[in-house]
């Protein structure tokens, strides 16, 4: 080779031996690797060394170049033997490496329909697997809590439990006079035909008492708190606090899951309560100001309309709906992967998954609530 920091060396059979002299700064000019591999290519060769004896300083200027050598190599296919190379040469050089395995296992995986599918099954599988034992680890820990073995802080408690009540407030009752609103113009529409607007106030009571107040309320602590829950615990995992509390003895589910879980159960009943409330006086604003109803009369009709029953059924819901919200924000939070990425896709997880939860539980409940007779 003409240029004096690498010669090449060919003295062994099918053995290339690259010397390398001088400096390898990346500030300086540094040889190509492209005349190596050619002239590599013209002869029959299937392993390449490395003679250091020549070579002062160095940077990534030499790993750049080792590196392209090396993938070059790895088509042919050509042996590359990186033992004489110095130390941090060789980490920087194998950590690059790994990385492109990574790469190339991703795209190896990209397999036929039924492979990708077989791979959603077991995933699917490892991720129920996942959940029971995150499931059952929280369990465990409720019930040290009912026996007074669960260690969390106070303070951290109360303002969770002021971000899952009092902070939300406004949005709840925004969200619940809309739905008000939205269900007494539904409902004008239709019994407007038979003359029978009154029955407004039953439509919009026990629709808001008996489903719609629960479950606008979880949607929306689903997108707000869940997400927050997720967040926050998926940054803990990313920064190692988790790993930290567990080398302290500290339990993560104990100190972290049960106070959101505690929280969001105590404070999604009062907040349909709330939203109930609201979307009542929704119903109430239009039926009075628009549709021309009587005041007195609307109230009787609500009060005759909303039972207990239907007001019971609606705390069931919240309290279903808490359970199911505090639990995949944080299982998704804790079971986050440690980058900035995934601390994102954990956030996402846990709303999607919550929201679709909620959905189902809603039919579930409701198709028990119809066999009851309730």
């Amino acid at each position: 080779m003409p240029d004096e920091k690498i010669i090449l060396d060919y003295s062994q059979p099918k053995t290339l031996c690259v010397r390398l002299n001088g400096d390898w700064l990346i500030a300086a000019e540094l040889p190509r690797v492209d005349p190596v591999i050619a002239e590599v290519s013209l002869k029959d060769i299937s392993r390449i060394t490395f003679d250091i004896s020549g070579l002062k300083e160095w940077d990534s200027g030499l790993v750049a170049f080792l590196l392209h050598l090396i993938r070059q190599c790895q088509v042919k296919p050509i042996q590359v033997d990186l033992e004489v190379l110095p130390e941090g040469v060789k980490k920087l050089l194998l950590l690059a490496l790994k990385v492109h395995e990574k790469t190339e296992t991703v795209k190896a995986e990209e397999g036929s329909f039924f492979t990708r599918i077989a791979d959603m099954v077991l995933k699917t599988i490892d991720g129920v697997a996942v959940l029971l034992d995150f499931l059952g680890e929280t369990a465990i820990a409720f019930g040290r809590l009912l026996r007074g073995k669960v260690y969390f802080r106070r303070d951290d408690f109360l303002f969770i439990l002021q971000r899952c009540g009092a902070d939300a407030l406004f949005l709840v009752s925004l969200i619940s006079v809309l739905v008000g609103i939205i269900l007494s113009f539904i409902g004008a529409n239709q019994l407007k035909i038979f003359g029978a607007q009154i029955y407004i106030a039953d439509a919009v009571g026990i629709g808001m008492v008996r489903a719609m107040g629960a479950m606008m309320t979880a949607i929306l602590m689903a997108g707000r708190t869940g997400a927050s829950f997720a967040a926050e615990l998926g940054l803990m995992q990313d920064n190692e606090e988790i790993d930290a509390l567990q080398t302290l003895g500290v339990s993560p589910v104990e100190f972290l899951v049960i106070p959101r879980v505690l929280a969001l159960v105590i404070m999604m009943p009062l907040l349909t309560i709330y939203a109930d409330l609201m979307g009542i006086l929704g119903g109430f604003i239009i039926g009075i100001s628009l549709l021309g109803l009587n005041p007195v009369e609307y109230w009787q009709h609500t009060q005759s309309a909303v039972t207990l029953s239907n007001f019971w059924v609606g705390l069931v819901h919240s309290f279903v709906f808490g359970i199911i919200i505090a639990i995949a924000g944080c299982f998704h939070g804790i079971k986050c992967q440690r980058s900035a990425a995934a601390v994102g896709e954990a956030t996402t997880k846990a709303v999607v998954s919550a929201i679709i939860s909620i959905v189902v539980a809603t039919a579930v409940i409701t198709f028990v609530c119809q066999i009851l007779g309730v």
